[in-house]
């Protein structure tokens, strides 16, 4: 056996904050060990068209180092196979809003510390915004974030108890502008059904996108669910509410002309027929 084999490994190369991790791994090998999972569900469920696609390179140093020391403590990988206690999850039994896509967390950081006695639990597959996410809550001190990672629908439906959320947000979701890809939006008749059985009457549903198309089918889709009524006496879309931060990238959007509609619709008291299901 050569000397070679039997040398130490190198010490490993100290990375720069800002500069993309590049880890050589084995094969099979994880690329966060205590970290996000990259497929939390697996085969478990059906294969049905997703509203998302899972985005997991360029993570950077920082990033990295957040997921790793954090995720055992404020992470949640969305794998359906229990029912997670959400007063449990947080600590406390404050009400619990859940996001669905929120980029890389600046804004739900800012939402956090203006609101500290609600629970966000804050759902996405980019495992650069994950990490971001984490990080910034860990800098501010915000113990009511809770970053989950994985398929929303899954999450809603076999993760979640009825009557479990106090408010959803969903800000700037994909649009998919082709009109051949408008199967894959979110804001959906089934997909309302399903949070609406999640949420709470009074619970606020919050929606804003800067893709007008998708604002009116949106607003379209929301006014004729029965499950949902317009918190707006003209049934119109509602101005920007002051606890959705403007974001660099909207602020980028609005520069360059763009119209940003904000929904606000609010679950409705359920109805004999939802009762009895």
């Amino acid at each position: 056996m050569s000397d070679s084999l039997n040398a130490p490994a190198p010490p490993p190369v100290p990375h720069s904050p800002g500069v993309p991790v590049r880890h050589t791994r084995a094969k099979g090998e994880p690329r966060f060990p205590d970290g996000p999972k990259a497929d939390p569900a697996g085969s478990h469920f059906e294969r049905r068209i997703r509203s998302f696609q899972p985005r997991r390179s360029r993570v950077t140093a920082g990033q990295a180092d957040a997921l790793q020391r954090l995720w055992p403590k404020w992470g949640l990988d969305i794998d359906g196979q229990r029912v997670i206690d959400l007063a449990e999850l947080f600590g406390n039994d404050r009400p619990v809003v859940l996001e669905i896509g929120f980029g890389m967390g600046e804004a739900t950081a800012r939402m956090a510390a203006g609101d500290p006695d609600t629970n966000i639990l804050a759902v996405d597959v980019h495992t650069p915004g994950q990490g971001n996410l984490l990080g910034l809550a860990d800098r501010d001190g915000l113990s009511n974030v809770r970053v989950g990672n994985g398929d929303a629908i899954i999450l809603l439906r076999e993760m979640l108890r009825p009557d479990s959320l106090d408010g959803l947000r969903v800000y700037f979701p994909d649009p998919w502008p082709k009109k051949r890809h408008h199967k894959r939006r979110l804001i959906q008749p089934e997909f309302l059904t399903l949070a609406a059985s999640r949420m709470r009457p009074g619970a606020l549903l919050h929606c804003a996108t800067d893709w007008e198309p998708y604002a009116e089918q949106m607003l379209e889709v929301l006014t004729a669910h029965p499950g949902f009524e317009n918190t707006q006496p003209d049934g119109g879309f509602a101005p920007r509410p002051e606890f959705r931060p403007l974001t660099r990238f909207e602020g980028q959007g609005l520069d360059k002309g763009h119209v940003v509609n904000d929904l606000l619709f609010r679950r409705v008291p359920h109805s004999t027929a939802e009762l009895g299901r």
